[in-house]
């Protein structure tokens, strides 16, 4: 067995990339995803039939941009299976403009639809919603991996998500693997100085990217 997220070379399996959970827990732990060494170590480990990645985009009209273009753009040159969902932008009852998006039904049905071909499944995510999907992937026979983080103020990682996995691997214990290197330093907030600049700006699960 694979001592990355104990994979087996004879397993099948894909890895199931909730975007904005996973890039809040990094960012939570003060460091960032280097994707080119998590796809090589996933190749490496298994058979790896897909790595999938799901996020919601901010397409503003004033802007014409979102910052998380790059990314999405090269993970998809990059090995990575793009699941995008356009943000859909509303004004609150304040007057102020606001973005709401969401992936979770386009991953939830992925991972269904290809439950049946997996040994192995990988999910990158600590939203408490999955908890239901992950015991109809048991109920077939498929050993299930959840990745987030408890280690982080607050923590990212519902228990009852981990309860129902198979295996769950903390995202702090993988930064020395996965981990980016080469920028700036970031420190990790404190619980009682935890401010989420993005809950105010966007729904669900959708967060852009500095």
């Amino acid at each position: 067995m694979n001592k990355f997220l104990g994979l087996r070379e004879q397993e099948k399996t894909a890895f199931f990339i909730d975007g904005a959970n996973l890039y809040k827990a990094a960012r939570n732990l003060g460091f960032d995803i280097d994707y080119k060494s998590l796809l090589k170590k996933a190749q490496d480990g298994c058979q790896l039939i897909r790595a999938s990645y799901y996020t919601a985009i901010q397409e503003d009209r004033d802007q014409d941009y979102s910052p998380l273009r790059p990314l999405v753009d090269w993970l998809d040159y990059n090995g990575y299976t793009m699941v995008t969902k356009t943000t859909r932008e509303f004004t609150d009852s304040q007057g102020r403009k606001r973005f709401k998006g969401s992936t979770d039904v386009e991953l939830v049905v992925d991972m269904m639809l290809m439950a049946e071909r997996l040994d192995h499944l990988v999910l990158f995510s600590g939203n408490g919603d999955f908890r239901r999907v992950i015991e109809a992937i048991q109920s077939k026979g498929v050993r299930v991996t959840v990745v987030s983080t408890v280690k982080s103020s607050p923590p990212m990682a519902s228990d009852e998500l981990r309860r129902q996995a198979d295996t769950f691997t903390d995202l702090a214990d993988l930064e020395s693997m996965i981990g980016r290197t080469g920028g700036p330093p970031r420190k990790t907030k404190p619980a009682d100085d935890y401010d989420d600049e993005f809950e105010d700006e966007y729904e669900d699960d959708f967060e852009d990217v500095d």
